[in-house]
């Protein structure tokens, strides 16, 4: 198995959680390289299910060194309350097999302040933002006033930082937004109190990775959000506030860009979108809410219901373009089951034109039509079906037609929710 990169190619909720479990068996360590905990993988072993939002999914092999890189936003309490709830399910959470950037970002209480009271502030034109502080925080890494986790072994440092960006949100949170100010002293101690446990997770990460590299190690880098969610080739503004394109596993890493081999596209069998922003496929009959009762379609993070709607490759094929895709990963086949009849968006009706990628522009993506093309569906249990060739005329003449729509070999197909649950082409 070759270095791999993991990215969801729609628009996040992909089932990244359960393919990075899957590859972390035969990888020795695992980078997270971006967003932060805005993102939720579920994986779910023998029935039950654990739900990460910072540390990787690889966690869950004994052998893989799990590494969270600079590209990443991280909530120190939240990564502390991952790392005690791991433990709590016997899971060897110490800072010999996980490990986090010394130029990692961290996320403080004034940016989830900023964060919450924004979106308030915007009334009819919300982003959907999650609320947990991404955004502002990776203002302040752009302005350079932000805090990153090495300076927690100098406390002069942190209180001097946190004093420098309040001296600016205070004013933000009093004369903008109504908001009492905050106190940097206690956000500086409360966090300085939690240095003694995050201090022995610090790791130089991309030393580490380039010695995996030089030893032939198995790397494997795991995103979080989807591809049409990218800050630069996103649905902007509707977007998450990092680069998610794979192209960033080495940034978001600290490593060359040949340390990538392998680009791994992850694709829900249908689409689902949650919060704002353009949908061409949505769906808002008996048929969306089919897919969002059977696919379970709730946010990991939020729990927020997603929008749901028929798989559509014109977005699919900018994804393989963008991200330089080698092979895809679909995921949640299974909950198709019971449709009669199964869409596929190959082509947009644009301004009078028929095109084959999405218009570009702010807001075009939601002035289109979507073409669609009409395919069987299947009443069959594929849960237990472990090879290509066993499963029902139907569902395979699906996935060859996706295949072929896109240009990009499907190499894994997920039938159930369960780590074994999974066919291997």
């Amino acid at each position: 198995m070759a270095n791999t990169v993991i990215i969801g190619a729609q628009w996040g909720d992909e089932g990244k959680g359960k393919i990075v479990d899957l590859m972390s068996e035969h990888s020795d360590v695992i980078v997270r390289f971006q967003g932060g905990n805005n993102a939720g993988h579920t994986i779910s072993v023998a029935g039950k299910k654990t739900i990460l939002h910072l540390i990787p999914s690889g966690i869950l092999h004994p052998q893989a060194l799990c590494l969270i890189g600079n590209g990443v936003v991280l909530d120190p309490q939240v990564f502390l309350e991952e790392v005690d709830a791991l433990v709590s399910n016997g899971v060897d959470a110490s800072s010999k097999r996980l490990g986090i950037s010394y130029k990692t970002h961290l996320i403080l209480p004034y940016h989830k302040a900023l964060d919450a009271a924004r979106e308030s502030a915007r009334s009819k034109d919300k982003i959907g933002t999650t609320g947990r502080g991404i955004g502002p925080c990776y203002e302040d890494k752009a302005s350079r006033i932000g805090l990153r986790a090495g300076d927690l072994a100098r406390p002069e440092l942190v209180k001097a930082k946190v004093e420098r960006a309040l001296s600016e949100k205070n004013i933000l949170f009093t004369h903008l937004y109504q908001r009492e100010p905050m106190d940097a002293a206690k956000i500086a101690d409360e966090l300085l109190s939690l240095a003694p446990r995050l201090l022995p997770y610090l790791k130089n990460v991309e030393e580490e990775v380039s010695r995996a590299k030089m030893a032939g190690k198995k790397i494997l880098f795991e995103g979080a959000q989807g591809t049409h969610l990218d800050i630069d080739h996103g649905t902007y503004p509707f977007v998450t506030s990092s680069n998610t394109v794979a192209s960033n596993a080495a940034t978001g890493s600290g490593v060359g860009a040949d340390v990538l081999d392998t680009i791994t596209g992850i694709v829900k069998a249908y689409t689902t979108r949650v919060g704002e922003g353009a949908f061409p496929t949505e769906l808002f009959d008996s048929q969306g809410a089919f897919l969002q009762k059977n696919g379970h379609e709730f946010g990991a993070t939020t729990g927020r219901p997603r929008r749901c709607g028929w798989l559509d490759c014109v977005i699919l094929r900018a994804s393989a373009r963008l991200n330089g895709l080698t092979e895809i990963a679909l995921t949640k086949l299974d909950v198709l089951r019971g449709l009669e009849k199964l869409k596929i968006c190959t082509a947009y009706k644009y301004q009078g034109q028929e095109i084959s990628y999405p218009p570009q522009g702010e807001g075009t993506l939601g002035e289109v039509t979507p073409c669609y093309e009409e395919l069987p569906g299947f009443d069959e249990d594929i849960s237990g079906i472990r090879t290509f060739n066993a499963l029902p005329a139907n569902v395979r003449r699906y996935v060859e037609r996706v295949e072929e729509l896109v240009g990009v070999h499907i190499a894994y197909i997920s039938v159930g929710c369960d780590r074994d649950a999974t066919i291997v082409r």
